[in-house]
C-alpha cells in the first residue's frame, strides 16, 4: 500500500488517504460540473482507484478534491479539481496545486497536462501553458460514454485558444 501523505494549513488538511474521500461529495460536485455531467458513482470510484487522489478537509468534511493520473515515471494528468463554492476565496485551490506539483512521487516527469475551461490563471501560476505544438496532440471521443461534457457539444472554432 502506498504511503498516505498529509499537509495542514490552519483548520484545513490535504490528504492522499483514499479511505477518507467522501464519494458522495465528489459525485455531487462532478455530476453537476461542466466537464463530468452524467459521471456515475461507479466511474468515480474506478477513477479514484486508478489515480493519486488529494482531498481537502475542514475537520471531517471534504471541501475539495483533485486527482492525478500518472505512470509515476513520465507523465501526470491533473483531473477533477474542485473546491466547494462556500470554501472558495481562501486560497485552497492554490494550496492544493502547490501540494500536487511538489509531491515527492510526482517529480521528474517529461510532461504534466490538464484541461480547463475557466481556471487558466490558476494553472499558469504553476507553469501550465497552452499546448506548445497542438498539432501533435490527438484525442478520441467515445460517443457511447454517458457523460455529457460541453466540450464535445461545442464547435472547435467557437472555443477560445487553449480552452477545453
Amino acid at each position: 500500500m502506498d504511503a498516505i501523505d498529509q499537509w495542514r494549513r490552519g483548520e484545513y488538511l490535504i490528504s492522499t488517504d483514499p479511505a477518507r474521500l467522501d464519494v458522495e461529495v465528489i459525485h455531487a460536485f462532478l455530476s453537476n460540473s461542466y466537464w463530468a455531467p452524467g459521471r456515475s458513482v461507479q466511474t468515480i470510484c474506478r477513477s479514484i482507484d486508478n489515480s493519486l487522489s488529494f482531498g481537502i478537509y475542514k475537520a471531517d468534511r471534504q471541501v475539495g478534491f483533485a486527482r492525478v493520473v500518472t505512470d509515476y515515471a513520465t507523465i501526470a494528468w491533473i483531473a477533477d479539481v474542485f473546491v466547494l463554492e462556500e470554501f472558495r476565496g481562501q486560497g485552497l485551490s492554490k494550496w492544493l496545486m502547490e501540494v500536487i506539483v511538489s509531491h515527492p512521487r510526482l517529480q521528474g516527469f517529461r510532461r504534466w497536462v490538464l484541461a480547463t475551461k475557466d481556471a487558466h490563471e490558476l494553472y499558469r501560476r504553476f507553469g501550465f501553458a497552452e499546448l506548445n505544438l497542438p498539432g501533435r496532440w490527438m484525442e478520441r471521443h467515445d460517443p457511447q460514454c454517458p457523460e455529457t461534457s460541453d466540450y464535445w457539444r461545442q464547435p472547435a472554432q467557437t472555443e477560445t485558444k487553449g480552452e477545453k
